[in-house]
């Protein structure tokens, strides 16, 4: 009679969560996380990760979402597979998903008038307050206690809302990064890393990446994606925003339907 095979070895379905420095159902150690995918491996899925988390009967968080790049019935349906109903969460007032896949926040007129500079402006001062508005409502409810995670879908989609002006878009994301501060907030950028070509927005980005405390990437694997293994992730984090790298982590994914799988090269056969 043959030996049976050895079992495989374990796969940490955490990875992620302990390369962030996630507790269970705790609010998150640091204020900025900055996401950074190309266009041939999509970091989608650490938002549907972090949103999936902040809403979790296991704790007690909240999420505002500016959804740029995709309407809510395309997260909601996304998020029902991995077990979490949006519906559900935004009418229990968890969740304040802000549509703005038509960028309406400025307005067809002031798209296209002369005084299009100030109303850029504008425009992006009415969206944070509208952002602003929205944890208060949250908080003015039954969620005094809990913390809010701030997420933004699409970084590309405000510079396109700008017209290309990276200085709206850098004023409006400090103003999104005092309220980690002044409102005890958390956000989460996520940017395509490789369809900016400008040295002003490619200064941009560095700037992101300097004051943020977690850099996330998600890239492809050198050898190209392979049936088992659609790339690999890395986590940096610093000791403060600016500072030095305090920890690095390395692992790769497979993205299934109902969620994604970590694990350590060559822990797969």
């Amino acid at each position: 009679m043959n030996p049976s095979p050895p079992p495989p070895p374990p796969r940490d379905p955490d990875l992620l969560e302990e390369a962030l420095g996630l507790g269970r159902g705790g609010s998150p150690p640091w204020r900025l996380a900055f996401v950074e995918d190309c266009v041939e491996t999509s970091g989608a899925f650490v938002l549907h990760h972090f949103l999936k988390r902040a809403l979790s009967t296991e704790g007690d968080g909240t999420v505002v979402f500016l959804g740029l790049a995709q309407p809510f019935s395309h997260y909601d349906r996304v998020l029902r597979k991995m077990g979490c109903n949006l519906s559900v969460q935004r009418n229990k007032n968890k969740l304040h998903f802000i549509d703005l896949l038509n960028l309406e926040f400025l307005g067809e007129q002031k798209l296209s008038n002369e005084k299009g500079e100030n109303d850029r402006e504008i425009g992006f001062m009415d969206l944070y307050n509208r952002i602003l508005r929205s944890i208060e409502a949250i908080r003015s409810k039954d969620n005094n206690g809990g913390w809010t995670t701030i997420i933004i879908d699409d970084l590309s989609h405000l510079e396109i809302a700008a017209h290309g002006s990276v200085k709206h878009v850098l004023d409006f994301l400090q103003y999104c990064r005092s309220l980690t501060s002044e409102m005890d907030c958390f956000l989460v950028i996520l940017n395509h890393e490789d369809i900016h070509s400008s040295d002003e927005a490619l200064q941009m980005l560095s700037h992101l990446d300097y004051i943020s405390d977690i850099l996330i990437k998600a890239e492809t694997l050198s050898t190209g994606i392979a049936a088992d293994v659609h790339g690999q992730m890395t986590v940096v984090i610093k000791d403060a925003p600016g500072g030095l790298i305090k920890k690095l982590h390395s692992f790769q994914f497979k993205v299934k339907e109902n969620g994604v799988e970590f694990f350590y090269p060559g822990s797969r056969f």
